[in-house]
């Protein structure tokens, strides 16, 4: 119990670090990209999905390493989850999906449910972010040219 305990904890704080530095770095790179400004918008999604994708990633590892290397439950019945399995497993429970064809069993029970939580609170970031994205740099070249324009 205290082991899962640890990883939930170490977990969180470790996606949560993951996507603040993801998005900060977002927040400093994108004023300096000569690119039009709604092409900055696309930046803006593919690092929030790069930053999730790594998110999920390294819960699927935790998930994996949990079961292989301390028997600490198991996915879908079996002994041991395989790689791939992991990861699905973590993509399903990070976006709150759940279809519940591969359920875990003992204490991984608990670290599926921090997983959950995590990821919802790190896709409603995301949101939050994409949206002040868009307010900012939406119509941003067209503003510019309408401020230089001829009169």
């Amino acid at each position: 119990m205290v082991l899962m305990l640890a990883a939930c904890a170490l977990l969180l704080v470790i996606t949560t670090l993951i996507h603040y530095e993801a998005l900060r770095g977002l927040s400093v790179a994108l004023p300096r990209l000569r690119v039009p400004s709604r092409a900055k918008l696309i930046a803006v999604i593919i690092g929030a999905f790069a930053a999730h994708i790594a998110e999920v990633a390294l819960y699927a590892l935790a998930i994996y390493a949990l079961a292989l290397w301390l028997g600490v439950g198991s996915l879908g019945g079996g002994p041991v989850p395989s790689p791939y399995m992991s990861l699905y497993f973590s993509a399903e429970t990070y976006t709150s999906l759940g279809y519940g064809d591969v359920v875990p069993h003992g204490p991984l029970r608990m670290l599926a449910g921090v997983e959950a939580l995590n990821g919802l609170l790190l896709i409603g970031w995301s949101g939050s972010y994409v949206y002040v994205a868009m307010e900012r740099f939406w119509n941003a070249d067209a503003d510019r040219e309408a401020g230089s324009g001829s009169l």
